[in-house]
Formats: C-alpha cells, structure tokens, sequence
C-alpha cells in the first residue's frame, strides 16, 4: 500500500481528490492538510511514501516545503500538484529535489500513475511543461531581487515588502532600482510586467 499525505488549501478540490486517489486499491491517504505551515514537521513524523503538495498554499508554498523536506533528508518522496504551469515553477521544483510535477488538468488516472511512479523511485513530470521549461531563457534576477519584485506584485510599497523580508526600505529600494536596470524597464510595474511575461515571477 502506497501511503500518502495531501497538502491542498482549497477544502473542495482537497476533499474531491481524496475521493479519488482512495478509489485506487493500492493508494491510501494517511492524511490531509489545507496549509503549508508546519506541513514539513508533519511530512517528516508520519513518514508518507509520498508527499502530494500544492504550490500555492498558506503559511509555505509547496516547493519552499519540498526543499525543507530535502534539506532535512526525509525520505518521503514529494509530486507536486499545481494549476500554475509554469516552466519556471517546474525548474524551481527540480532544483527542490521534488520526484514529479503534475498539473491539476490532468486526469485522475495520471494523477494515480504518477503516484505510482514517484513511489516505486521514478520521476513523473508533466511533458508538455517540461519541453516549455528547456525553452525558457535564465532570469538575469538573483532570488533576492525575484522576491522583491514578486511581493511588489502583489501591490505591496517599499515598508510592506521590506518588512515581510525583513530589510531596510533602503535596501529595497536598491534591488528595485537594479532589477528596473537589468530588465531594462522603464519602472517598477512595467518590470513586473516583463518578469512575469518571461515567466520569472
């Protein structure tokens, strides 16, 4: 029996896709979380054979989860489960160490059979994604810049963004500044723009 731990944040799809997975004979849910936080401390206590995680959830998106869980040496194996297909996502999540990446459009036997073989020590990655991946040009930005430029997207000012990375306002000026130069755009938003055209953000 392949055990598995869910984390989904939106309790209808959670509930929709226990349902499903619980109709496989071989597959077992052992549990389900609806937030990120505190989801690795309970990954590395219940041990599942794979750990099925969203990347957009509450508290630590799903890859931030993935690379505290190898960073840890847990042996759960992790297939991320996300409608944001992006070619970015997919490249963040390999450099995770995560075994698949799937996407929610997929059909509940490719969601079963990627199960599958990420427990048996397979990799199971979306293969349209992955092509896009290999076709995305590098992001000039450091992770550093990458964050502050993803928060400001969200509409936060320089104080909110340098609070929730805890930096001076000076600082975040400064990586606005240099990420508005190597974008080569003629402000903050229309380097938003270009980072999130180029599939950055």
């Amino acid at each position: 029996m392949i055990r598995i731990l869910l984390v989904e944040d939106m309790s209808m799809l959670r509930r929709a896709l226990v349902a499903l997975i619980s109709l496989e004979e071989d597959i077992e849910v052992i549990a389900e979380l609806d937030t990120g936080a505190g989801a690795a401390d309970r990954i590395m206590a219940l041990r599942p054979d794979v750990a099925v995680l969203d990347i957009e959830l509450p508290g630590q998106d799903g890859i931030a989860i993935a690379e505290e869980l190898h960073r840890r040496g847990c042996s759960s194996r992790v297939l991320i489960l996300t409608s944001l297909g992006r070619p970015t996502n997919l490249r963040r999540a390999i450099a995770a160490g995560v075994h698949g990446f799937l996407l929610k459009d997929g059909s509940p036997d490719q969601l079963a059979d990627s199960i599958r073989a990420v427990a048996a020590g397979k990799r199971a990655f979306d293969p349209d994604l992955t092509l896009a991946a290999l076709d995305v040009v590098e992001s000039p930005l450091t992770a550093r810049e990458t964050d502050v430029l993803r928060i400001a997207a969200t509409g936060c000012d320089v104080d909110e963004i340098a609070s929730t990375l805890h930096l001076s306002t000076g600082t975040v000026r400064n990586y606005l500044t240099t990420v508005v130069h190597k974008l080569g755009a003629r402000n903050r938003v229309d380097a938003i723009r270009i980072a999130t055209a180029s599939g950055w953000l």
